[in-house]
């Protein structure tokens, strides 16, 4: 894993992002939108979760590269089903080599005094949709967020999800998810972060699962709608962002959705820490 290391005193926002699908019907002015919107706002932090390419091509990387970069914050970018190629040999032997060309680490991390992000490759090359992950990298992130400094926001972020709304899509969820939950909750992740569904939602794990005993603490799984549309017969599918932020006492997530002229604030949802 690559760490990157900032130091910050102020409290934490992220600006979460998904499914560009750049290569695909793409739409300038909701980029414009965006880049307003993290000017404005400021995050700490642009999180993207995969699918930033439609082909996995280095063209359109490149492409995705240079507009989340363009944002002006530190970037954490993880790979998502469309980022790899489609065809082989390179599907099979190489699936990640232009992704690490231009954006590096598959599973990189963040580290600051108030925000831990740990991101993980949940891409399985010999799967279309589905997606995994390896005991042995939810294992890596978990003891990233066990060395978090005292009150900073933990977070994981993949690109195929743990939860999320059931409208539009049939996708599975990642693998063996309950094994997921449980281990990213027990190594204190409070913000667990997904794309792949084109999506906006987000719900503490207490609002769809009984837990044994006193929980263990907050965990928010949280969906975004991607910015890209490229489905031509769902013509109707939401495109937009998620903004987070986390102070000592709560952690906030607003829903800003692509109207046709600007993104604008649909839902905020607050959830208290600790």
């Amino acid at each position: 894993m690559r760490v990157y290391s900032v130091a910050r005193a102020v409290p934490a926002r992220i600006l979460h992002v998904s499914d560009l699908h750049l290569g695909r019907r793409e739409t300038p002015e909701v980029g414009d939108a965006v880049r307003e919107l993290a000017a404005r706002l400021e995050p700490e932090l642009v999180v993207a979760t995969g699918d930033l390419a439609h082909r996995g091509r280095r063209a359109e990387l490149e492409r995705a590269a240079a507009f989340l970069r363009g944002l002006g914050r530190p970037l954490l970018a993880v790979p998502g089903n469309h980022d790899i190629p489609y065809t082989l040999p390179a599907r099979a032997w190489w699936p990640f080599a232009e992704w690490q060309r231009v954006f590096g680490e598959t599973a990189p991390v963040y580290r600051s005094e108030t925000l831990v992000v740990c991101g993980l490759n949940s891409v399985r090359p010999w799967r279309h949709q589905d997606g995994a992950l390896r005991a042995s990298e939810v294992a890596a992130a978990a003891a990233v967020l066990r060395e978090a400094p005292p009150g900073a926001l933990r977070v994981v972020a993949f690109h195929h999800h743990v939860a999320s709304a059931p409208w539009r899509t049939r996708k599975p969820p990642v693998a063996d998810r309950d094994a997921v939950l449980r281990a990213l909750a027990d190594a204190g992740a409070e913000l667990v972060l997904s794309g792949h569904v084109h999506q906006a939602g987000a719900a503490e794990r207490r609002e769809f699962e009984v837990l044994e005993g006193p929980a263990r603490g907050l965990l928010v799984l949280a969906t975004v709608a991607g910015l890209g549309r490229p489905r031509p017969r769902r013509r109707g599918e939401a495109r937009g962002v998620n903004v987070y932020e986390a102070d000592a006492g709560s952690l906030t997530a607003t829903t800003y959705a692509w109207d046709g002229a600007g993104l604008v604030e649909l839902a905020r949802r607050s959830f208290p820490r600790g």
